[in-house]
């Protein structure tokens, strides 16, 4: 089964929408504060938020930067 990452901040309205959209789809994340975990982050290259990982085995599969519906919608349940 895929882990799914969000990586995002309190204060970031974008990051807000990926949570609602996930959320309202049923489909279950963990969320991280690149800047609480930063070498989470730079492991998997983290540059911006929101970011939402979907991994296998630790492996990225999908990397979805930003507010995308359309991205979010491929994601696997």
């Amino acid at each position: 089964m895929a882990r799914i990452i969000k990586f995002e901040k309190n204060d970031c309205a974008p990051c807000a929408q990926v949570s609602a959209y996930l959320d309202n789809k049923g489909i279950t994340y963990e969320t991280i504060n690149p800047f609480d975990q930063p070498d989470l982050a730079a492991k998997f290259r983290i540059r911006t938020v929101p970011t939402v990982l979907v991994l296998d085995n630790e492996e990225v599969q999908q990397r979805i930067i930003g507010f995308k519906p359309d991205e979010l919608a491929q994601i696997a349940l």
